[in-house]
C-alpha cells in the first residue's frame, strides 16, 4: 500500500488490537458465561470476533510492510481472505446447525464477515492487476468487517450483562 493509506492502517490496526484486548476484558468479567455447556455459544459468538479482529489486525500490518511487490501484497491479502472465507464458512453451518433464527445474528456472524473476506478476495485480486482501486476496496471491506464486529461485540457484551443480572436477580 501506497505511504498515502499508512495511517489508515496504524489506526484500523491498533483500534482492532484493543477491541480484543476489550473483549477480553469483558470476557473476564462475564466468565461464568463461558461454561462448558455453553461452548457451542462460545465458539458460535465469541470466537469469530476474536477471529475477525485479528484478521483487521493482521491485514492491517500485512499492508503497513514496507517494499511490496504488487504480487506479493496480493497473495497476502488473499491468504487473509481465503482463511475468513472458510472460517466464516464454518460459523455459518454453526449457525444453521445452532437453530438460530436471529436475523441480524446470522447477518452479523455470518454473511456480512463473508462479503468483507469476498471484499478482501476482490481486493487481492485487484492488487495483483494494479489497480488503482485495489487500496479502497480493501479498506472498505476491513471497516465493514471493522463495524460489523462492533456490532458483535456490543451483542456479546449485552449478553453477559443480561446474564450477570439474571443470576444476581434469582438471589
Amino acid at each position: 500500500m501506497g505511504s498515502e493509506w499508512h495511517d489508515f492502517y496504524i489506526l484500523l490496526g491498533t483500534a482492532s488490537a484493543a477491541l480484543v484486548a476489550l473483549l477480553f476484558v469483558a470476557v473476564s468479567v462475564g466468565a461464568s458465561f463461558l461454561s462448558p455447556e455453553r461452548s457451542i455459544a462460545t465458539r458460535t459468538f465469541m470466537s469469530p470476533v476474536v477471529f475477525h479482529y485479528s484478521s483487521i489486525l493482521l491485514l492491517s500490518l500485512i499492508a503497513l510492510i514496507p517494499g511490496h511487490t504488487p504480487a506479493s501484497l496480493a497473495i497476502g491479502i488473499a491468504a487473509v481472505a481465503v482463511a475468513g472465507l472458510a472460517y466464516t464458512t464454518i460459523v455459518l453451518v454453526g449457525l444453521a446447525r445452532a437453530s438460530i433464527t436471529d436475523t441480524a445474528d446470522r447477518f452479523g456472524y455470518g454473511v456480512l464477515p463473508l462479503a468483507a473476506y469476498l471484499g478482501m478476495l476482490a481486493a487481492a485480486g485487484l492488487a495483483a492487476a494494479q489497480h488503482p482501486l485495489s487500496a479502497d476496496v480493501l479498506a472498505g471491506a476491513l471497516l465493514l468487517l471493522l463495524a460489523i464486529n462492533i456490532r458483535n461485540a456490543w451483542d456479546l457484551l449485552l449478553a453477559f450483562a443480561r446474564r450477570i443480572a439474571s443470576r444476581s436477580s434469582d438471589t
